[in-house]
């Protein structure tokens, strides 16, 4: 193996349990985003755009479709002999195996991956974040401070810093403490999730920091304070575009929502930063003659007969005539009925919507089941659900992965109601 100056981690591993039914049967990374892409790519396509050509996905809950999605790399190009895509999984070591227990746990249980390119950097990255991004630039503002590690943080609002792990800075950006999710915040700057460490450097505390029984194995928690109280050389990067944590329902309905608007925030068709994903391998849409399309994205081999505003469908959606889709994401291969209408929802892959329905009516009441998850107005779909004709459903149900007609007790599903496999409406 060639030395490389600098190589990626990726922690994909994330069950991102705030997604509710969106997250039952993958991992958060793999979730489909933005008419044709999975959160993931975001952050591979950031790499091969800033010249980083080796890169480990750190994989651990419901893998399958997310491994199946990367295969070995090719749409990002990174199908190479030397480095490449990677995908790392815990596996069996010796007499035992244990699951990754954190974030820096992860890149311990993978220092032998590392050390086969002997880098002189790693760049520690989330797969679950929606942003572009040249690490290229971060690594330059990393060199010329001569830092052991560089953590990239953005401006948030005050009301909201208490959610992140927050960085104090002096004026030039050298870092003199780190708040982890603080009550008081002292600054607005929030760790982005992105760490560039010099590798020999991260080596020793990776090891230092598995030997320590109360440790919680994890980045924001153990790996950064313990460097910060060696007296380290830690610089805060300051990024200033957009990048968004899509871990709840709401956040990942917004961050699509910014997709369609006239000047939308954050642009899918820059030419000079492609996102790069599988090619799904559909013709181009059809818009049919009795259809309405206004401010929508639409994804190849779609056929629409009724109308869609300001919503996002993904490849294979069928969308029949007097059919009604607004403020809505309707994911890959989904079928949308005759004269249904379709409010402030998302709706996962392979489902059906059964004609005459209705859905995202009524009151809006948080959700008696996850209170915690489904509170925005937004009703859920999970994907292979066969939701039976003339249902009218209100706004934060949900609808369980494969969930029939015959699971349906009413037709009518009051607003903040789930609807299970076997029956159960909570």
């Amino acid at each position: 193996m060639n030395k490389k100056e600098m190589i990626a981690l990726l922690l994909a591993g994330g069950q991102g349990s705030r997604l509710g039914v969106l997250t039952k049967n993958v991992a958060k990374p793999a979730v489909l985003y933005g008419g044709k892409y999975r959160i993931i790519d975001f952050s591979l396509s950031n790499c091969i755009n800033s010249g980083i050509d080796t890169v480990g996905v750190l994989t651990q809950y419901q893998p399958l479709k997310l491994n199946s999605h990367i295969g070995i790399g090719k749409p990002w190009d990174m199908d190479r002999i030397d480095g490449g895509v990677t995908i790392l999984s815990p596996y069996l070591k010796a007499e035992s195996g244990e699951w990754f227990k954190g974030t820096a746990n992860a890149v311990y249980q993978n220092i032998h991956y590392v050390d086969r390119y002997s880098p002189e950097y790693v760049i520690i990255l989330s797969g679950d974040h929606i942003y572009k991004m040249d690490y290229s630039k971060m690594l330059d503002f990393h060199k010329e401070n001569k830092a052991d590690a560089t953590i990239s943080v953005i401006n948030v609002p005050y009301e909201e810093a208490s959610r992140y792990g927050i960085m104090n800075c002096h004026d030039n950006g050298n870092i003199y403490e780190f708040e982890e999710k603080p009550k008081n915040p002292k600054s607005t700057l929030a760790s982005m999730g992105v760490y560039i460490f010099n590798w020999l450097t991260l080596r020793e505390y990776l090891i230092k920091d598995n030997e320590c029984p109360d440790s919680d194995n994890d980045f924001g928690k153990n790996i950064i304070p313990s460097m910060l109280k060696d007296g380290k050389s830690m610089w805060a990067y300051q990024f200033s575009g957009y990048w968004r944590d899509v871990g709840t329902i709401q956040a990942f309905w917004e961050s699509n929502m910014d997709l369609v608007g006239r000047v939308p925030p954050f642009n899918l068709f820059d030419a000079d930063w492609k996102i790069y994903t599988p090619n799904p391998v559909k013709p181009a849409h059809y818009i049919g003659p009795s259809a309405c399309v206004k401010k929508s994205m639409i994804a190849e081999g779609c056929t629409i007969y009724g109308t869609v505003i300001n919503s996002i469908l993904f490849p294979g959606v069928l969308v029949e005539e007097g059919a009604v889709i607004q403020d809505s994401i309707v994911m890959s291969n989904s079928k949308i009925c005759k004269n249904v209408s379709i409010n402030k929802s998302i709706i996962s892959e392979l489902v059906t919507i059964g004609a005459n329905s209705r859905l995202g009516e009524g009151a809006d009441i948080q959700n008696e089941f996850k209170p915690s998850i489904y509170n925005s107005g937004i009703t859920v779909v999970g994907e292979q659900a066969n939701i039976p004709d003339s249902a009218i459903i209100g706004k934060n149900v949900m609808i369980d992965v494969g969930v029939g007609p015959e699971d349906f007790d009413s037709l009518f599903i009051e607003s903040g109601k789930s609807v299970f496999k076997g029956g159960v409406i909570e």
